[in-house]
């Protein structure tokens, strides 16, 4: 019934900036820890971001600390990601999932493990 979807993926040049976001359909998004991950051509699926249910606690992967930056509207039901200063390495399937036990702790969780729904991605080329 919780259906994501993420939009916002395309080409961009290295040093560019892009965002994506995270429509969520469920009624209860506000409790929702959100996460972002990403999954290149033979790489596994790396954590990205993540940000808790309320919203005041965040993580980042340190490949893009610094450089990304997770946030949320819950009267939009969306999570965004904005990344700023891309690399052809960020080039991946970008993935957003949500966490209906964040509200524990009010955690933002690091591992895919922890996520219930996922979207079905969005694809970020970043060409030198």
């Amino acid at each position: 019934q919780v259906q994501l979807v993420e939009s916002g993926g395309r080409l961009v040049q290295a040093g560019g900036s892009l965002r994506l976001s995270c429509a969520a359909s469920g009624r209860t998004f506000s409790s929702y820890g959100m996460g972002w991950f990403r999954q290149a051509p033979g790489k596994e699926r790396e954590f990205v971001a993540a940000i808790s249910w309320s919203g005041r606690n965040k993580a980042y992967a340190d490949s893009v600390k610094g450089r990304f930056m997770i946030s949320r509207d819950n009267p939009k039901n969306t999570a965004y990601l904005q990344m700023n200063s891309l690399k052809p390495e960020d080039t991946a399937v970008y993935y957003c999932a949500a966490d209906r036990r964040s509200f524990i702790g009010d955690t933002a969780n690091s591992q895919a493990w922890a996520y219930d729904y996922w979207g079905q991605g969005t694809q970020v080329n970043v060409s030198s």
